[in-house]
């Protein structure tokens, strides 16, 4: 395997379409919202077509730079993954898809590297994005974002780097919720609009279960060899019957909050395309309750994170 292939491999680049989910909801959700206020206002004032072309240019900026941030991170996290599990050697008997540092073709100071540099590239990349959507005119508010982004930053590394790295003490799902429903559905929202709405909390649950899901999707596939390992993930601590239990409660979970928030606002049917997306989220129950082999479970993974994706899309484009 050459450098740059590694490089792509450590990166896990089938991971991104998960991490951007939450933003294409907050974000979608905040435009369509500022789109409909502005368009009451034109429609008196300029026929609604001059001051809706130069909005949408700057938010589809903010959009993109948004999306770029949240792929920083998770890229960021990933290497951090790379690099805490190959020199903890938790990865020295892992099967399935190779790690670099453990498997010996990125050096841990080569990876120190690339997390140094992919973290101060995301750092400017999320300053940038606070000065798009604050100026200088919110100090406090950007303040608030630019501590935020400092947080994110600290949370990709501390997954599994240092002592007390908490995806080794069964903290990693309540981050991914975290982080993956809750700040980055609200957060790309509150970019857009500069306020929140209650309501917003319900796809923001929806986004951290699925992701959660997928999150435990993982740890249930490697539940032998992180428990060899040391690794205390909640599955490890509940084990794998509890742990399908836990499974479908986040993705039922997330489908109830999904069709509630649509519930309240209804208008239309097709606001419910997007139950396309929990096909593949029941089938995966049916899966993982019969699977009696975990490294089975690889497959799965990248079928609730696509159907995320996919939710993510249709939920977006029909709210």
């Amino acid at each position: 395997m050459t450098k740059i292939k590694a490089w792509f491999a450590a990166a896990r680049l089938r991971t991104l379409p998960l991490s951007v989910s939450g933003i294409i909801v907050g974000a979608s959700a905040g435009i369509f919202e500022k789109t409909n206020l502005l368009q009451a206002q034109t429609d008196l004032e300029y026929g609604g077509v001059v001051c809706l072309a130069g909005t949408t240019i700057l938010e589809s900026r903010m959009f993109w730079l948004a999306i770029l941030v949240t792929v920083g991170f998770q890229v960021l996290s990933n290497f951090a993954n790379d690099y805490g599990d190959g020199v903890r050697g938790t990865d020295a008997k892992r099967e399935g898809e190779k790690r670099m540092v453990a498997s010996g073709i990125i050096s841990p100071k080569q990876m120190k590297i690339g997390m140094i540099v992919t973290g101060v590239i995301t750092f400017f990349l999320a300053t940038f994005l606070i000065f798009m959507a604050f100026g200088d005119e919110n100090f406090i508010i950007s303040f608030v974002f630019f501590n935020l982004t400092i947080v994110s930053i600290i949370a990709a590394v501390k997954y599994t780097v240092g002592k007390k790295a908490y995806g080794y003490s069964g903290l990693g799902d309540v981050f991914v919720f975290l982080f993956f429903g809750l700040l980055s559905v609200l957060g790309s929202y509150y970019l857009f609009t500069h306020n929140l709405q209650w309501q917003l909390l319900l796809p923001a649950i929806a986004i951290g279960c699925f992701s959660t899901a997928v999150l435990n999707l993982n740890n249930m596939r490697d539940i032998e060899n992180d428990a060899a390992a040391g690794k205390n993930t909640l599955v490890v601590k509940l084990g794998i019957k509890k742990a399908k239990q836990y499974h479908a409660f986040l993705l039922l979970l997330g489908m109830f909050c999904a069709i509630i928030y649509t519930a309240i606002n209804y208008r239309e049917p097709l606001q419910y395309v997007y139950l396309i997306a929990f096909i593949p989220f029941l089938l995966n129950v049916k899966t993982v309750f019969k699977n009696k082999v975990p490294m089975l479970l690889d497959g799965e993974l990248k079928k609730v994170a696509l159907s995320t994706f996919l939710f993510a899309i249709l939920f977006s484009i029909f709210m």
